[in-house]
């Protein structure tokens, strides 16, 4: 007997790109798939319900000229990223048909996972799914790794997240404001300074984009100096940063999206200051602290009930726009955590 068959929307790399990516960049296809894992496989295929859109994912679309930690994707090929979907089919002994997984998936309706290990079964399912592809899932364990792990914050000091209305920001500011610390963030618009101090608790926040001398702004919001700084710009930011760092200071470098789209990328001349102010700065890879997860989760899942963390999400629904969703991170079109939604349960 014919396995069933299903019609397979598909988002693929058409080239690889240089400068500002372009929703033309990615093409969208349709072929048939068989909705059975081949026999003996050891696979899993999965529908998927929701699509995370990531800074990371730039870098991955263009032709690599140094090695990363991740390879670039394969022009003519579907885009990959983490995504939440169910278990179609399974011949691995791990999954069944009707599980609710995250994890690395194909951006497309749905996928064939050959290397299913990497996977994780959905524990707590009275959240929306969708926060697995955010606060439950690779940002929110960015955030409690780059804060908690990276950080070394004590209660009292000042913190400053650049992006903080992002997946990752957010979720930082809210960290640092449960350890009785002083928290501003940067954000892209009015509208998302707004939702820093309204929604979630910042004690200030400013619109880098109206504020001509960044090093003036940061002196303004922080006159005794900052303690922390959660990067995820780097670029004008950071440099600015350092002049407004105290001695012993912190950095945790996680993202760079100012550079991303550049070809010439920004110089930073303030360097000097990591040594003067004995600054200890330091990127690090969610990947490497995996093992945390299970813990990251129970007190997230429990912050949530108590109500001590909020999140925002910018869903764009249909893959039909999922190129569109994630072209609009690096211009800030989004306010709040970008996700997909492919298909409702």
């Amino acid at each position: 007997m014919a396995a069933e068959k299903g019609s397979n929307k598909r988002i693929i790399l058409k080239d690889y790109v240089t400068g500002y990516p372009r929703e033309g960049d990615m093409v969208l296809i349709s072929s048939d798939i068989e909705l059975k894992v081949p026999p003996g496989s050891a696979a899993v295929l999965v529908k998927i319900l929701y699509l995370s859109c990531d800074p990371y994912m730039r870098g991955r679309m263009s032709k690599p000229v140094v090695k990363s930690y991740i390879g670039p994707f394969t022009p003519g090929y579907v885009i990959t990223g983490y995504g939440v979907g169910r278990v179609v089919d399974s011949g691995h002994p791990n999954f069944k048909a009707g599980d609710l997984v995250w994890g690395i998936t194909g951006w497309e309706e749905y996928s064939l996972i050959e290397a299913p290990d990497s996977l994780i079964k959905i524990k707590y399912t009275d959240v929306p799914l969708s926060y697995y592809t955010g606060i439950l899932g690779m940002p929110g364990l960015t955030a409690y790794v780059g804060f908690h792990e990276i950080s070394s914050p004590k209660k009292g000091e000042t913190v400053f997240v650049s992006a903080a209305s992002g997946a990752v920001g957010q979720l930082v500011g809210q960290f640092a404001k449960l350890m009785g610390c002083y928290v501003v963030g940067s954000a892209g618009s009015q509208e998302k300074v707004d939702l820093l101090k309204k929604k979630f608790g910042f004690d200030d926040a400013f619109s880098y984009k109206e504020e001509p001398d960044l090093n003036a702004a940061l002196k303004r919001c922080f006159p005794d100096g900052i303690d922390i700084y959660f990067d995820n710009v780097g670029g004008p930011m950071l440099d600015a940063v350092l002049l407004n760092m105290q001695n012993h200071g912190r950095i945790a470098v996680c993202g760079m999206i100012s550079q991303y789209n550049l070809t010439e990328k920004d110089g930073i001349h303030n360097l000097f200051c990591l040594i003067t102010k004995r600054i200890r700065m330091q990127g690090f890879l969610e990947p490497d602290h995996k093992h945390l997860y299970p813990q990251f989760l129970d007190l997230i899942i429990q912050y949530l009930k108590e109500g001590k963390l909020v999140y925002v999400e910018d869903i764009a629904e249909g893959i039909e726009n999922a190129a569109s969703a994630l072209i609009g991170l690096f211009s800030g079109r989004n306010v709040g955590k970008q996700v997909v939604l492919v298909a409702r349960e």
